[in-house]
């Protein structure tokens, strides 16, 4: 009998592992277009090539900002809601596969309308640095690889689109009524945040505050939806129970969309249901493990939605940790206590267990991926959670009354208004409070997969010392590390838009602290600089210094990330020659007038900043002598070359932004960025 019940053990085992190893290799296989896919007609180019092509349109389009390059190439630019956007893009479902479009100025299009387009088609820009999100790694998300530059289209069909109508309907209604923040926020509980246009301010406050799930469509708000259904059906027989709540899933995914996280919970809720209503037991645990498994076998290309892991690691970390951690915290707070310290003490520890445990598990994925983690998530959900239940319910019922009977909204605003906005000003509030936002950079992934092996064995109930003791130590030792990598001299270059006259930012770190040179002051450069500031764990800037002859037309951004911001403004250069801008160990001086050369200096090692020719004229005239290392802001040629050749032995590092060309490289630490990338030296 015990050999039996060992083979069968031993049986269940190896199984697991073949269909853990299948999976494993159906989700590592690259994804690659389709034979017929309009990326096949570029060949080994870029593009831009002229296309024809005929379409759906996939979705409404999202205003963004493109600025361009020398060589006009479009680059991804966010605008925010509601802001003047002369651009647009939206992906369009063509019969050979998908293909992203680029209006400008943006026409008034629907999600579902057949288009035929005429324009310039070409392969997007990949990300310059792991840290930026660029147009070709979010467009392979989507399972598109081709961008095109329309020039001229046509409308050939608008069929009939019941369903976004009614997800646009029920927005655009509750936030004329209630105001863009307030109705758009009641609108995001009963939707998602994915399908509202929220104001950025809005967006920015909850994810400062930790409270972005609250915007998001997921599992809470589903639990809300089927609690309010199972609530009203109860009198009702099993069938038709069953009836109305697979109705009220089946609405909620189509409203919502069919994202990775919404997916999950209406699989997870179904089969909760199921279970309940046939008097089955259920482990959750092995039920979120069988729905993950089975959405990742239908559609890989979810395991790199940040959603999706989000919403995957919180449900685990309820089901795992939120019990144990509120008995922890209820014998904690309320020690053999009876009476009011202790009913007081148990609903604290019930409602402190939940965001907690979320946070727990979700940290490693905010790191991986931000690099910033909400310092008062905590205490925000603690304060936003009495809300969001009412709040929810009561946004799905003014959509309701959004559809059927809109002339009654303004009066059912009046008692919904207060609570909104108790809410909103409780994320401000969080959000502008000190270090809301508490920058630890985007750890190496090999740091955040031990990091997120050490948080296991701390949290996971029923583990031995031993191991709790190790995964201390392991914690200790990816936070030492990570801190210094963090403190290390540093020099970073990204080059971006072309192999000439591109946008070039080269951020020098020491102890620490950080100082920029950029040769671009558009609003597009500052978001980047911004982006990689925050990956990079830098919270302001010692200095900035902008080298385009052209005035900032968003002079405000860049004072946002540094108090000393020397740029462009009456025509005259940023630096006279001489001229010094520094701080401790961070120094960059002016080498002539004539030019945009310049020193920099990195802890001990000094640079030679060339911008461009001119600059490496004028230096070859001055007869200063070379430093130890070199840039160029540009593809030499073998003119340049013989210059920098000719001025003494080879440095001991020489970067330059653009491609590395078809002859041989002299001997010695040649290094190039390609048209679009990055290059880093550790020790400045």
């Amino acid at each position: 009998m015990g050999s039996a019940v060992h083979s069968r053990r031993l049986a269940k085992a190896g199984l697991t592992l073949l269909l853990a190893g299948l999976l494993m290799a159906h989700l590592l296989r690259p994804v690659e277009p389709g034979p017929h896919d309009p990326v096949r007609l570029l060949g080994r180019g870029n593009g831009p090539v002229a296309a024809m092509l005929r379409g759906t349109l996939l979705e409404d389009p999202h205003a963004v900002l493109l600025p361009k390059s020398a060589e006009g190439v479009a680059a991804d630019g966010v605008a925010a809601p509601g802001a003047p956007a002369p651009a647009c893009r939206v992906l369009m479902e063509t019969a050979g596969g998908r293909t992203e479009l680029q209006f400008e100025p943006c026409p008034n299009l629907r999600q579902g309308w057949l288009l035929r387009v005429t324009g310039n088609r070409r392969r997007p820009l990949p990300a310059p640095h792991p840290l930026l999100a660029g147009p070709a790694e979010r467009l392979a998300r989507q399972q598109s690889w081709t961008r095109l530059k329309v020039e001229q289209f046509q409308v050939l069909e608008r069929p009939a689109t019941p369903i976004v109508d009614l997800r646009r309907s029920i927005a655009a209604r509750l936030i004329e009524a209630a105001g863009p923040q307030r109705g758009g926020l009641l609108a995001a509980l009963v939707l998602g945040s994915a399908v509202v246009p929220l104001p950025m301010e809005l967006r920015d406050a909850f994810r400062a505050a930790g409270l972005s799930h609250a915007l998001a469509a997921s599992g809470f708000h589903l639990t809300v939806l089927l609690g309010l259904v199972s609530a009203l059906a109860r009198p009702l027989g099993r069938p038709l129970r069953l009836l109305l709540a697979g109705a009220a899933m089946l609405l909620f995914l189509l409203l919502a969309g069919a994202q990775g996280s919404v997916v999950r919970a209406v699989l997870m809720g179904a089969a909760a249901l199921l279970a309940l209503e046939f008097g089955r037991r259920t482990r959750p645990l092995g039920l979120l493990a069988a729905v993950v498994v089975v959405m990742l076998a239908l559609n890989r290309l979810w395991l790199a939605d940040v959603g999706f892991q989000l919403s995957v690691a919180a449900t685990a970390g309820l089901l795992v940790s939120a019990t144990p951690l509120e008995q922890r915290l209820k014998a904690w707070l309320a020690p053999g206590e009876t009476g009011i310290r202790r009913r007081w003490g148990g609903a604290l520890a019930a409602a402190l267990a939940v965001p907690i445990a979320a946070t727990i598990w979700t940290l490693p994925l905010q790191l991986l991926h931000f690099g910033v983690v909400p310092a008062y998530a905590v205490p925000a959900n603690l304060a936003a959670a009495p809300l969001l239940t009412p709040l929810t319910l009561a946004s799905m019922g003014l959509a309701l009354v959004a559809v059927l009977l809109p002339g009654l909204l303004q009066p059912l605003l009046v008692v919904v208004n207060p609570v909104a906005q108790l809410l909103l000003a409780i994320a401000k509030g969080f959000a502008g409070l000190p270090m809301a936002q508490w920058q630890l950079g985007r750890p190496m992934p090999l740091l955040v997969a031990l990091f997120a092996l050490a948080l296991l064995g701390l949290v996971l109930p029923g583990l031995a010392r031993r191991w709790r003791r190790l995964a201390q130590a392991g914690l200790a030792l990816v936070v030492i590390s990570h801190l210094l990598l963090l403190s290390a001299d540093q020099l970073l270059l990204v080059h971006q838009s072309g192999p000439e006259n591109g946008r070039n930012l080269l951020i020098a770190r020491h102890q620490g602290r950080a100082a920029l040179i950029g040769n671009r002051s558009d609003p597009y450069s500052c978001r980047q600089v911004g982006q990689l500031a925050t990956g990079l764990g830098v919270a302001r800037f010692d200095w900035v210094l902008l080298l385009d002859p052209v005035a900032s037309s968003e002079p405000a951004c860049w004072k946002g990330l540094s108090a000393v911001v020397v740029a462009y403004g009456d025509g005259s250069l940023p630096l006279a020659a001489g001229e010094k801008l520094s701080s401790p160990g961070l120094e960059a001086q002016a080498l002539a007038m004539d030019s945009h050369g310049l020193t920099l200096r990195v802890g001990r090692r000094q640079w030679l900043l060339l911008p461009d020719r001119q600059a490496l004229w004028s230096w070859r005239r001055s007869g200063e002598p070379r430093p130890e290392a070199v840039w160029l802001g540009f593809t030499p040629r073998p003119q340049d070359r013989r210059q920098l050749l000719a001025a003494g032995p080879l440095p001991r590092r020489l970067w330059w932004s653009g491609s590395a060309g078809t002859g041989p490289n002299p001997p010695g630490p040649w290094q190039a960025t390609g048209n679009s990338g990055s290059l880093l030296a550790y020790g400045g």
